[in-house]
C-alpha cells in the first residue's frame, strides 16, 4: 500500500486555473503558516518506541528491556531460581503473573519490584536531542501522547524543552518512575518533588502496574484520571498515531478502553490512523482492525516517515490538506543531528505562527 495516497471526497468540476492552483500549492511557507485545526493528534507509545528511541541503550549504554529479554536485562534470574521458573525467560508477562498469584512468592515479587523501579529510575536522556525531543517539540499543546512504558523518557524530554514552547499533554496509562501525584491538587508532579510546589501538601508516588494478565486502571487516581482524559481525547482525535505498540492479546482492558474512547470504525470515515512499527503490515492491521475504517491508514517503520516526523506541528492540518483539500503536499521534516538551540531555531517560526493565528 502506497503511504502517501491521495484520497479524493469530491471530483473538480473543471480545471482549475493557473492562479487557482498557484494558491494551493504547498510550499513550507505554506504549512508553517496554516496553524488553524484545533482537532488534536493522540499518539499511543508502546515499548517498541523507546526501543526505537534509544537502540543501543540509554545516556550511559544501559538497555531498554522488553519482555522477551526483560529476565536477563534487569538481573533477575536469582528471583526465577527462587522461583522454581525455568529458562525460558521469553514472556515476562506469564512469568510475573504467575508469580504475582502465588502467595508463597510474596517475597520474590517484592524483590522483582524493587529492581524493576531502580532499573527504569536509572535511565537517562542522552545530552543531544533524542526522538523523544523530536516527537514531543513536533506537537502542540492542544495534542496528547499516551504511553504505557514506564521509563522516563517522554516526562523528562517534555520537562527539558519546556523552556521552549509548551508540549502536548502526557498521560501515564501504566504509570511511570518519574511521576508522583498530589491528590489534593489532582496533579501529576515529577516523583522528585516530595512536596507539591502548589500546596505544599506530600505527594504520593504513582505505582507502576506490572504486567498481569489482568491490570488494575481505577485504583490509582492519576491513572484512572489519565484513561479518562485519553479516552476524551481519542473521542475529538482527527489523527491516532500507534507507535510501538502491538495491542497484545492480553491488554483486554487497555483495547477495550482504547475503543470506548475512539469509537466505531464505522464513524471514524474521515479520520486517519498511521501505525509506526517493524511488524508486518498484514499483523498490525489485524490488530487494529477495529480501530480502522477501510484504507484509511498508514503503516511505517520509522518515526522520522510518519505525519509527525515529516510535518512536526502540523501534522492535522498536513492530513487534512492531503485528504480534504486534495492537495498534493511535500514532506518538511524535522531535522536531525543538530544541536538544541539549532532545533528550536528551526521550530521557532512554526511556534511564532501558532501565537499569531
Amino acid at each position: 500500500m502506497l503511504r502517501r495516497t491521495l484520497i479524493s471526497f469530491a471530483p473538480f468540476s473543471r480545471a482549475l486555473s493557473h492562479d487557482e492552483m498557484k494558491l494551493r500549492e504547498y510550499s513550507e511557507e505554506f504549512e508553517i503558516n496554516n496553524a488553524n485545526f484545533g482537532r488534536p493528534h493522540v499518539v499511543l507509545l508502546g515499548a517498541g518506541a523507546s526501543y526505537a528511541a534509544f537502540p543501543n541503550g540509554d545516556k550511559n549504554g544501559r538497555k531498554l528491556p522488553l519482555l522477551k529479554d526483560f529476565v536477563d536485562v534487569i538481573d533477575l534470574r536469582q528471583e526465577m531460581s527462587d522461583s522454581g521458573i525455568l529458562p525460558p525467560y521469553n514472556d515476562f508477562e506469564a512469568i510475573y503473573s504467575k508469580i504475582f498469584t502465588d502467595l508463597n512468592l510474596v517475597k520474590v515479587r517484592e524483590s522483582i519490584d524493587k529492581k524493576v523501579v531502580s532499573y527504569f529510575s536509572s535511565l537517562e536522556l542522552p545530552d543531544e536531542p533524542t526522538l523523544y525531543d523530536h516527537l514531543v517539540l513536533s506537537l502542540r499543546p492542544k495534542d496528547f501522547i499516551a504511553t504505557f512504558n514506564w521509563d522516563p523518557f517522554l516526562w523528562n524530554a517534555l520537562h527539558r524543552n519546556h523552556q521552549f514552547t509548551n508540549g502536548p499533554c502526557a498521560l501515564f496509562l501504566h504509570g511511570s518512575v518519574a511521576i508522583a501525584r498530589c491528590d489534593k491538587c489532582e496533579i501529576v508532579v515529577s516523583r522528585s518533588s516530595a512536596i507539591c510546589n502548589r500546596c505544599g501538601n506530600q505527594t504520593e508516588d504513582v505505582p507502576i502496574l506490572f504486567p498481569v494478565t489482568q491490570k488494575d486502571y481505577v485504583s490509582d487516581p492519576a491513572i484512572a484520571g489519565h484513561w479518562r482524559t485519553l479516552k476524551r481525547a481519542l473521542k475529538q482525535a482527527w489523527a491516532f498515531t500507534i507507535f510501538g505498540y502491538s495491542a497484545p492479546k492480553t491488554d483486554v482492558e487497555a483495547i477495550e478502553l482504547l475503543k470506548e474512547g475512539w469509537g466505531s470504525a464505522t464513524n471514524r470515515e474521515l479520520e486517519q490512523i498511521e501505525i509506526i512499527d517493524i511488524q508486518e503490515e498484514d499483523n498490525l492491521r489485524e490488530s487494529w482492525d477495529e480501530f480502522i475504517h477501510s484504507h484509511h491508514y498508514t503503516v511505517i517503520d520509522n518515526f522520522y516517515k510518519s505525519f509527525i516526523g515529516e510535518h512536526p506541528r502540523r501534522s492535522c492540518e498536513a492530513y487534512w490538506n492531503q485528504n480534504m483539500e486534495c492537495m498534493f503536499i511535500d514532506p518538511f521534516p524535522i531535522p536531525q543531528g543538530i544541536s538544541f538551540s539549532q532545533l528550536y531555531n528551526w521550530i521557532k517560526p512554526r511556534v511564532e505562527a501558532e501565537k499569531n493565528r
